[in-house]
């Protein structure tokens, strides 16, 4: 037998899988924040931080305003996306590309938390809760503005930064390619010149 039988349910499950989502980062964010060596990256991680333990103390408030205990049900979305962050900072070396790695994983958290605090909304809204749907909305507006923060500190210099390794190779390959241009245009040079000096010695 199913255990919801309505949106009201529905609704607080998403709720307190939410719970657990924004606990969960409470303890991840520390550890992409002192693995980050653009400061404003770590930073950007540091002041969510702070913005995920508000919003945990938003989703106990409205665990009040439906009259439900604060209580959390394991996220498995948001476990596998940290999963994913921790296994990255074991597999990619220090400095840009690590991150590049660490906003790719912020963003996929984000990504995450914005859809599903998108479905609740919409769920209070349809129940006619208002003011859970209002504190609701007060945390996505925040969400989508701290992945709207990542994305320009990924395009202020983080990127450019962790393609400059690549760019030294290709570099290094250009000059490789044009000597071996020259080396096979100066061959071909001897060749003709070798040509020519038979063909006029035969007439």
């Amino acid at each position: 037998m199913s255990e919801i039988s309505t949106l009201r349910e529905a609704l607080v499950e998403e709720i307190k899988d939410l719970y657990n989502a924004e606990k969960q980062l409470t303890k991840a964010l520390p550890k992409l924040a002192k693995n980050a060596t653009n400061p404003k990256l770590r930073d950007a991680l540091t002041a969510h931080l702070r913005e995920t333990e508000t919003h945990v103390k938003r989703l106990e408030q409205i665990f009040k305003e439906l009259d439900e205990k604060p209580k959390g049900k394991l996220c498995e979305g948001m476990q596998g996306i940290i999963q994913e962050g921790n296994a990255m900072l074991e597999e990619v070396e220090e400095g840009a590309v690590m991150d590049a790695g660490i906003i790719a994983g912020a963003q996929k958290s984000e990504h995450y938390e914005m859809a599903s605090y998108g479905t609740a909304i919409a769920w209070a809204g349809a129940l006619g809760l208002g003011n859970v749907a209002n504190l609701l909305n007060q945390t996505l507006v925040e969400e989508k503005a701290a992945d709207e923060k990542l994305s320009a500190i990924a395009e202020a210099g983080v990127n450019e930064a962790a393609t400059a390794g690549e760019d030294s190779e290709e570099e290094e390959e250009q000059p490789r390619a044009s000597r071996a241009m020259s080396a096979s245009a100066a061959a071909s040079g001897r060749s003709a010149k070798a040509r020519n000096a038979r063909s006029r010695n035969g007439r």
